[in-house]
């Protein structure tokens, strides 16, 4: 996965945006850069989780109705579903209807109230795993850093949390520049972090 592609301006892009035209949007724009918004970083973990065993085409393809049917991943709203609103989004056909994850983004939601009181935020959180010494880009599925994160969020009680997943989580949100070498988003991932200003 180290290669790139040529994107539809003819710039080098990093080569998993040939699996779906969509992708090429979401890989210019958001995917790579730092992100200090909880309810955008919840949100990410969320349908990483979701991935789980699928494709991200699909995640990102029903993405709008994720958002509407988990109230746009505020937590604290999600925090108050109970059994009639699982089972009424095991009925909606525009999500991933499986229960299990269903139940762990509310089980997660009221996880990520006791972290924010814990901790501040989850942005201040998750940004203390930034990778210091990532691995040569796209060569790698988990690193130290989502090892560990993984492993501290599974003790604090959180669920669909395992390392790769929360590598995927990394790299979408910028706490590695996992853009290829080439690619030309890498640079643009890499001055973006470079002004970003790490949560406290």
């Amino acid at each position: 996965m180290t290669k790139t592609i040529s994107g539809p301006d003819g710039q080098p892009r990093c080569a998993w945006c040939q699996a779906a035209p969509d992708f090429f949007e979401y890989h210019d724009n958001e995917w790579g850069y730092p992100v200090a918004d909880d309810q955008r970083l919840f949100e990410k973990l969320c349908l990483e989780s979701f991935q789980s065993g699928l494709s991200w085409r699909t995640i990102l393809a029903k993405r709008e109705n994720f958002r509407k049917a988990f109230k746009q991943f505020d937590f604290n709203a999600v925090a108050k579903f109970d059994d009639a609103n699982v089972e009424r989004l095991l009925q909606d056909a525009g999500i991933i209807r499986h229960r299990g994850k269903i139940e762990a983004v509310i089980n997660n939601a009221r996880r990520a109230q006791e972290l924010v009181a814990a901790e501040g935020s989850i942005a201040a959180y998750v940004w203390r795993y930034e990778a210091e010494n990532p691995p040569t880009p796209q060569t790698a599925s988990t690193s130290a850093e989502s090892i560990a994160m993984s492993k501290d969020l599974k003790k604090r009680g959180w669920k669909f949390v395992g390392p790769t997943t929360v590598f995927a989580f990394m790299q979408a949100m910028g706490l590695v520049n996992d853009h290829a070498i080439g690619c030309s988003m890498r640079e643009k991932a890499a001055q973006m972090r470079r002004e970003f200003t790490k949560p406290v």
